[in-house]
């Protein structure tokens, strides 16, 4: 943790306050030649080439320039008194930007830097002028990379870090940074997320995660970039937040109190902060019309996304062991810190010096920061200096490195790509808004059809009710009328019936008067006619009253006609809403079609491009090549047949198929062809850390491990092989591997296959589980370290390296077992007779193999209880040539201790007059 010590800066207040700004430079002006008292040589002035360290340019991007700016610090309270008689040993020209650096009292250098600030410089000025123009980069999708370089105890970590929670004037670049950063960014699109870093002793540690203490750098051999995925990464939403994380890994790093500062930092610490921005008005809206869904898929444009990252560095501070007193872990903690440093100084000298190899794998600092020199980043570094002349040495190498990293050129490059799953998400929800609206508009057509439906049916029942009572009241009126014409013609009948009877009766009574008889004969023919006439009246009567019922009875018929032809209108409506439904719902499925060949397409490319990596990495270009190219007339001929060509068809699409419960189903088929597609698919998955808990859960590798145990064909083998060492990279799947027998089944793999690749393989697989502490037993019980051993009947060389590899991770957990006293006895190495080949490849051509059994015979070495049988072994004089040759600096040390703290080898080397 760097916090307050001797200086005017660490964790407290300037001695003194800011007077006036400085002038701020431009990010994009031109390079300044450094001005010296004696002339320098032409060497000196040349521009470095826009090579970074150790990657390859890219064209696209934009020339920029390393910006360096020099910060003085005030004297702190005891320079105030020893150096009382004496005057600074830099003067600073502010405006001007220059600097002298005093010699003695008449002569001195004068040197020119982007910016120079004074000891009244405020934390806001040092911010405007070095920070902010890598901030603003960052927010337009560039890297960027902040540096503070200087000796202990000038002020590196209150530039960078200072939280300013007594003082907000206070605040450092970090914390000013995110500031800005969270200004600009809109947290609804946008992310930005942190990961806080310390390399101590040449171990990368996570200061969010203590526990997570030796992180790996991963590099991508196509683009060079470098990562660490170990690290965590914390998404930041406000600035409390980030400043809780501030605090958190301050209280993690490691610092010592020191002649020069009473709390020196021991680690350069490396905040990590990645903004992604999407970029609004680029990407094509959706078309929310149903009608034109047949071109939507066409039309699609996937957003663009920047990916900025800023790396903020403070490094630990360069010390003399004389002047800092560092002594004991203090003392090999300055010794990794000025190795690292040196490490850095190199490849700035290389850089500007336009050398044709840049050391970048000296160290793991060097890695780190390959994109921050000569990449493409746009990199600030400030340099700290102090005032005293008694430090004039480390002041001059200070201004030296500065004038140095002026000369490194970065080709600068956007980070932009495409956000397929955003696209992918929106495609989604369209998708889901569509079927609502279309379960929506079905829904409320059929409930009109049932409407329509209703009202139909009841006018008809309305209307068959009007007819039927008008026609039964029509029956009733001429049953009435015909009734009442029946009787009275009866009763008229009955009348003149009487009346004929009683004439008759009579006639014989009156017979004396004939004239009587003829008028009375006469009187009756004429009623009779009368009442003739009268029946005729009724039945016309009658007559009109039928037609008119008749024409009733033809309306009503015309208006059942009518509601007939109603209904059928309807009907043919209904049928139109149907058709038009089943055309939303071809739509619908032609959409879902368009989708799945969009996500299949993006599988095929995710599949080739893990192909072409995986046989570049062993050495095939032809294969690629024509490989490609077979899946591409692949895919074409398959988008150009017709879904009817069955079983083939399905087969040759196995890598459009998405949804891995399917996939790990094909790994069963009896097809073989599936059957290789399949596993192959899983491996690549598998290649990925993000997928291996997915497929573990789905039951992947328990059906790898069946496919090693039932089939005997080899390329399934290799392949299946692979997968599981990609698994076994992780600690508790090694463990689901060792419960599975996975070893037995590795070993028998081992013993039973010819192929190199397939060794290669299986060796990884095993060389991964035996980097395991809790397996060790178990694994050499199963056989696991005699097919180790047994597949150096190879003698490939990719074989070999994965051999050692695992060899010296077993011997590694071995050492840490008996350190730990949870193991007691010999090597279980040497028991298994591994010790001759190591012995005999110790001198490999192949730096990989010598490497790994380099450092198992270190870990072997290190427990008195092997010392015996390694002397008798012949590996007494590796040891001492891997102390004295060995070209990595940290096995040759290892070796070096393990000899000195060993009883026996001494004795033995003492015997053998052996000078160590």
């Amino acid at each position: 943790m760097a916090a307050s010590g001797g200086t005017g800066y660490r964790n407290g207040a300037t001695s003194r306050n800011s007077l006036k700004p400085d002038k701020p430079f431009s990010p994009n002006s031109h390079p300044k030649s450094s001005l010296k008292s004696k002339s320098l040589p032409n060497s000196a002035l040349r521009r470095s080439s826009p090579a970074s360290l150790g990657a390859a340019k890219d064209d696209g991007g934009v020339p920029g320039r390393v910006r360096v700016a020099v910060r003085l610090r005030p004297r702190n309270s005891e320079e105030l008194i020893a150096d009382a008689d004496f005057a600074d040993c830099v003067e600073l020209q502010p405006e001007l930007k220059r600097l002298k650096l005093r010699k003695n009292n008449w002569d001195s250098d004068t040197y020119e830097f982007d910016e120079v600030l004074t000891e009244f410089a405020s934390q806001k000025r040092v911010y405007e002028v070095v920070a902010k123009p890598v901030v603003e980069s960052v927010l337009d999708g560039y890297n960027g990379t902040i540096m503070a370089y200087g000796q202990t105890g000038t002020g590196k970590t209150y530039t960078l870090g200072r939280l300013g929670e007594e003082d907000t004037a206070d605040r450092g670049i970090m914390v000013r940074a995110m500031e800005d950063i969270l200004d600009e960014v809109s947290l609804e699109t946008d992310s930005v997320s942190v990961s806080y870093l310390q390399l101590y002793m040449e171990s990368i540690q996570d200061l969010l995660d203590p526990a997570n203490d030796n992180i790996s750098i991963v590099e991508d051999p196509k683009t060079g970039d470098v990562s660490l995925p170990g690290a965590s990464l914390v998404e930041i939403r406000h600035q409390e937040s980030f400043l809780e994380l501030l605090r958190l890994g301050e209280a993690h790093r490691f610092a010592a109190n020191t002649k020069l500062n009473t709390e020196s930092s021991r680690s350069h610490a490396i905040l990590m902060v990645h903004v992604k921005r999407s970029l609004k008005g680029r990407d094509s809206t959706l078309s929310s019309d149903i009608g034109g869904n047949s071109h939507l898929v066409k039309t699609l444009k996937p957003p663009i996304v920047r990916k900025g990252k800023l790396v903020v560095v403070d490094l630990a501070g360069s010390e003399r062991i004389d002047k800092s007193g560092s002594e004991g872990h203090t003392l090999e903690e300055a010794k990794s810190i000025n190795l690292s440093l040196s490490a850095l100084g190199k490849c700035i000298n290389a850089l500007a010096e336009n050398s044709a190899h840049v050391p970048v794998r000296d160290s793991k600092l060097t890695r780190l920061l390959r994109d921050s020199f000569g990449g493409t980043a746009r990199t600030s570094l400030v340099i700290t200096i102090g005032p005293s002349p008694r430090h004039r040495g480390e002041t001059t190498s200070t201004i030296m490195f500065g004038q140095r990293a002026m000369k490194v050129e970065n080709m600068l490059k956007i980070k932009e790509e495409f956000d397929y799953k955003s696209l992918s998400r929106r495609l989604d929800i369209q998708l889901d808004k569509l079927i609502a609206e279309h379960e929506r508009q079905q829904k409320a057509f059929e409930k009109e059809i049932e409407r329509i439906t209703k009202e139909a049916q009841d006018r008809i029942s309305e209307a068959e009710k009007i007819h039927s009572n008008a026609l039964e009241k029509e029956r009733l009126n001429y049953q009435k009328d015909y009734m009442e014409s029946i009787k009275k013609l009866e009763d008229q009948l009955m009348v003149k019936q009487k009346k004929l009877g009683g004439e008759k009766v009579i006639n014989e009574a009156v017979a004396a008067s004939a004239s009587s008889i003829i008028a009375n004969g006469e009187g009756s023919a004429a009623s009779a006619l009368k009442e003739v006439a009268e029946l005729k009246r009724l039945v016309n009567k009658e007559a009109l009253l039928r037609k008119a019922a008749e024409e009733e009875v033809s309306y009503l018929r015309s208006q059942v006609s009518q509601l007939k032809r109603s209904e059928t209108s309807c009907n043919s409506e209904i049928l139109k809403l149907r058709k038009t439904l089943e055309d939303e719902q071809n739509q619908k499925k032609k959409l879902e079609g368009d989708i799945a060949i969009l996500q299949s397409q993006l599988l095929q490319l995710s599949f080739e491009a893990d192909e072409t990596s995986r046989r570049l990495d062993i050495g095939e270009p032809g294969k690629v090549l024509s490989s490609l190219d077979s899946l591409v007339q692949q895919v074409k001929h398959s988008q150009a047949q017709e879904p009817a060509n069955g079983e083939k068809a399905s087969v040759a699409k196995l890598f459009e198929q998405v949804g891995l419960q399917k996939i790990l189903s094909l790994l069963e088929a009896e097809d073989y062809d599936v059957r290789i597609h399949a596993v192959k698919v899983v491996a690549n998955l598998a290649a990925e850390e993000t997928n291996q808990q997915k497929i573990v859960e789905a039951g992947g590798l328990s059906s790898l491990l069946m496919l090693l145990r039932s089939t005997e064909d080899e390329t399934i083998h290799r392949v299946a092989a692979g997968a599981i060492a990609n698994l076994a990279m992780n600690e508790t799947n090694q463990e689901l591997i060792m419960s599975q027998g996975g070893i037995s089944l590795l070993a028998v793999t081992a013993v039973n296959a010819e192929d190199p690749q397939t060794l290669r393989m299986v060796a990884g697989a095993i060389a991964n589980l035996c980097g395991n502490d809790k397996l060790q037993t178990k694994l050499r019980g199963e056989g696991g370290i005699k097919a180790l051993l047994g597949m150096v009947r190879c003698r490939h060389p990719d074989v070999l390296a994965q051999v050692a590899r695992g060899i010296a991770n077993f011997a590694k957990c071995e050492s840490r077992a008996s350190t730990q006293g949870t193991k007691a006895g010999k090597s279980f190495l040497i028991e298994d007779g591994a010790l001759p080949w190591i012995v005999q490849n110790a001198k490999n051509e192949a730096s990989t193999i010598k490497r790994h059994i380099e450092l198992a015979l270190c870990h072997l070495a290190q427990h008195e209880v092997n010392a015996k049988d390694m002397i008798s072994g012949g590996a007494l004089w590796e040891l001492v040539r891997i102390s004295r040759d060995c070209s990595r600096e940290d096995i040759r040390t290892l070796a070096h201790r393990t000899l000195l703290s060993s009883p026996a080898f001494q004795a033995e080397m003492r015997r053998l007059r052996i000078d160590y």
